[in-house]
C-alpha cells in the first residue's frame, strides 16, 4: 500500500514492526502536490507514539487488525477489562493503549476490540457520549468573563459546560477531547 492511500485508523508494517495509524497528514510545498506524509503511529507492541514522515510513494505492508465486539466490565489505575458476550472470556487492556478516551468508558458499553495476532492492541470509541451532570455551579448572569462553567458527570469528569447546563441534565460529550458538544432534552413530549 502507497503512503498516500493510508488513512488513520489502519494497521501497518514498517521495518518489522506492526504499528496501528493514529493520523495521516499530507503535506505539500509550495507548487507541488502532495510530497510529503506525515504519519503519527502507535507502536503495537509497546504502545508507544511516533511520528513518519515519507514520501507518498513509499510502500507499507497493509496488516489486518480482528475486531471482536465485546463489553466493557471494569478498569482499574492501570487496565481495564472486556469480556466476549458469547465466550465470556475477559481480556485485559491496559489504559495506555486505550488512550485518554478511555474516561468515558461506562460499564455494559459494547464496543469493537481490535486485535493483532490474538491479542489486543485497541478499541474503537463511539465519537461522543451521553451522560448527566452531577453537580454545577448555578449560573451566574451578572459580568461573566466567560460563558462556560465546570460541570462534574456521572462518571467524576469534569468538562465545561454552558452557563445554562445544570445539575441532572443530560450532556453530549465529543470522547476523544472530552469537549461539551450539546445539551440533550429528555423531557419532550411525545407526539410534539
Amino acid at each position: 500500500m502507497l503512503a498516500i492511500e493510508l488513512r488513520a485508523g489502519m494497521a501497518i508494517r514498517s521495518e518489522g514492526r506492526a504499528y496501528k495509524l493514529v493520523e495521516v497528514e499530507l503535506k505539500s510545498r509550495a507548487g507541488q502536490i502532495h510530497n510529503l506524509v506525515k504519519i503519527k503511529l502507535r507502536d503495537l507492541d509497546t504502545g508507544r507514539l511516533s511520528e513518519l514522515h515519507v514520501r507518498p510513494e513509499e510502500r507499507f505492508e497493509d496488516l489486518e487488525l480482528d475486531r471482536q465486539s465485546m463489553e466493557f466490565l471494569y478498569g482499574d489505575a492501570e487496565s481495564c477489562t472486556f469480556m466476549h458476550p458469547e465466550t465470556f472470556e475477559q481480556i485485559v487492556i491496559p489504559r495506555s493503549t486505550i488512550g485518554p478516551g478511555e474516561r468515558f468508558l461506562q460499564e455494559g458499553m459494547k464496543l469493537p476490540v481490535e486485535l493483532f495476532e490474538g491479542r489486543p492492541v485497541s478499541i474503537v470509541l463511539p465519537q461522543t457520549v451521553d451522560l448527566a451532570v452531577t453537580q454545577t455551579a448555578p449560573a451566574v448572569h451578572s459580568q461573566q468573563d466567560s460563558t462556560l462553567k465546570e460541570a462534574t458527570l456521572e462518571n467524576g469528569v469534569v468538562i465545561k459546560v454552558p452557563l445554562f447546563v445544570e445539575a441532572g441534565e443530560t450532556v453530549r460529550v465529543e470522547v476523544e477531547t472530552g469537549r461539551y458538544i450539546e445539551r440533550i432534552r429528555t423531557d419532550r413530549k411525545r407526539g410534539a
